[in-house]
């Protein structure tokens, strides 16, 4: 510690007489204390005061900047010492630095300011403040097209710097972004695919940037899916592999990039991974085996992206996926009904999988998650049948294949989502089919349940789906007999209630729901007579 005292107060002498000898020499000394132990020698510089000496030895013309920068770069790894960094004045000098032509001088600085930003309120302001991040942008644009490994190295530290920079910072990551950092990142990404380093920092830096919703307009119009796709496809560790994931399912939540992604192969190369890691053990398989799955019912979200694969229900990836819902993998059951719900969003695509057998499937898949099932696959596969269920054709053919009996065994369910996915698909089936809704007005089980949930205060879909499907059965059966039952069970309070709603619809079920309680229920409003002239109205 005497030494690192030594040096220090050379180092104030040096700072008076420009003395360069004896000033790199102090230099040195605090470099290697630094080096031998950064935290302890950190705070022993701290407390001697040679944060307030720093400032007027950043001098562009002089040979000792870069170890000047480099010092101030190793203590800023220690978050205690950011704030003091930017109090003692050095973040704008340092800025000044980035106007140099040195290499040396340039890489130190990039390395000093991007520490002194990692996490850091202050910093982040400060360099801010002081125009660092538009000269660094454009410093990454110029330098993009050099593959000099020492030039790569730089494009590497100001990546980084950028990336501290803006960090969990929308104000600071729209800047970036209306810098146009994100074209010169991707062709970064492009043109260095080989340098390991900086392939990463531009990861990192598209992973924070992707989360901003005004980015991905920029992204779409880049060559960003090729790029990713081309680079996930080299990748052979799970961590690397992890990386490009991260930055993809940001991506692909905007449609013209899911678009992208599709026609650039992505899905070929998450099918790829599905195949490798579905029987696999270890943690990073099955880590691997859920981004895969899930970023693949991502992409079908989008209308066009999901059409191409779907191609007619001759698809490839269709008929791959349809092989995922009987499997063993409940992430994959998962990811296979889930992918059904979404290719399920057009008449044209139901109907055709209706017609092929896809309910079946669906129904042995519920079959399987009745007793303790796992709840995500439960609400899955009822919203692919209630998709499913929409066009009118494919009621009466799902109602035969029995998909009422199998729904109403999940009647007991206590998870809201798998109640609301339940009502909404018995009220698709129903709708225009009498017999199909007398039989479900009249079970008593049902109504009595449904009138439960109507006071689901704490689940407004639930209470809100139970009431209209309650309507519903009376409407789509004009039954005596529905009626009745509801009357028994206690449901017309409710319907009353729906009757207020603030949703016009509701609001109209309801009516017309209660219209026909007081045209069909024989002997409380009407007589014997006037209630069977007004049985069918």
């Amino acid at each position: 510690m005497e030494s690192l005292r030594e040096a220090l107060e050379k180092l104030k002498l040096a700072s008076t007489d420009n003395t360069t000898d004896s000033t790199e020499n102090s230099l040195d000394c605090l470099l290697s204390a630094l080096t031998q132990n950064n935290m302890e020698a950190s705070r022993k510089m701290q407390e001697m005061g040679i944060l307030s000496l720093l400032p007027t030895l950043l001098n562009p013309q002089s040979s000792c900047t870069p170890k000047v920068a480099n010092i101030i770069a190793e203590m800023a790894k220690n978050e205690f010492m950011r704030s003091p960094c930017v109090e003692a004045g050095l973040i704008p000098p340092l800025v000044q630095l980035l106007n140099s032509t040195d290499q040396e001088v340039l890489l130190q600085t990039g390395r000093a300011l991007g520490n002194i930003c990692y996490d850091s309120h202050e910093g982040r302001n400060a360099v801010h403040l002081a125009g660092g991040a538009q000269i660094v942008a454009e410093h990454i644009k110029s330098l993009s097209q050099n593959t000099d490994p020492e030039k790569e190295r730089l494009l590497a530290v100001f990546c980084g710097m950028l990336m501290n920079y803006s960090n969990d910072n929308d104000t600071l990551q729209a800047q970036l972004i209306n810098l146009g950092v994100i074209p010169t990142l991707v062709k970064l990404l492009g043109i260095h695919s080989h340098n390991t380093a900086l392939t990463e920092m531009c990861l990192i830096a598209f992973g924070n940037l992707a989360e901003l919703e005004s980015s991905k307009e920029q992204f779409a119009s880049t060559n960003i899916a090729d790029e990713l796709v081309h680079l996930f496809q080299k990748q052979t560790e799970h961590e690397k592999k992890e990386m490009v994931f991260e930055v993809l399912a940001p991506l692909a939540e905007n449609d013209v990039i899911k678009l992208q992604l599709v026609e650039a192969g992505l899905v070929e190369c998450l099918l790829e991974v599905v195949a490798q890691t579905v029987d696999g053990e270890r943690e990073e398989d099955i880590a691997q085996l859920k981004t895969a799955s899930d970023l693949m019912v991502l992409l079908l979200l989008g209308d066009e992206s999901m059409q191409k694969l779907f191609e007619g229900g001759k698809g490839s990836v269709f008929q791959r996926v349809l092989s995922w819902i009987p499997s063993h993998n409940h992430q994959l059951q998962l990811a296979g009904a889930l992918a059904i719900a979404n290719f399920a969003r057009n008449d044209g695509n139901c109907i055709h999988m209706v017609d092929t057998g896809i309910v079946q499937k669906l129904l042995e898949l519920l079959e399987r998650h009745v007793e303790e099932g796992n709840v995500t696959v439960q609400h899955a596969a009822l919203s692919a049948l209630r998709n499913l269920a929409i066009p009118v054709v494919n009621k009466s053919k799902m109602l035969c294949a029995g998909v009422a009996d199998v729904v109403l065994k999940f009647l007991q369910s206590e998870m809201p989502p798998v109640q609301f996915k339940l009502l909404g698909t018995l009220r698709m089936l129903i709708d225009t089919q009498a017999e199909a809704a007398e039989q479900l007005g009249t079970n008593g089980k049902l109504v009595e349940r449904l009138v439960e949930w109507c006071e689901a205060k704490d689940h407004a879909g639930v209470m809100g789906e139970s009431n209209r499907l309650l309507s519903a059965l009376i409407r789509h059966s004009k039954s005596k007999e529905v009626v009745r039952t509801v009357i028994q069970k206690g449901g017309v309070k409710h319907l009353v209630t729906m009757a207020t709603s603030e949703h016009m619809i509701m609001q109209n079920e309801a009516l017309v729901a209660l219209g026909l309680i007081a045209a069909l229920d024989l002997g409380k409003t009407f007589s014997n007579q006037n209630a069977e002239h007004n049985a069918n109205p």
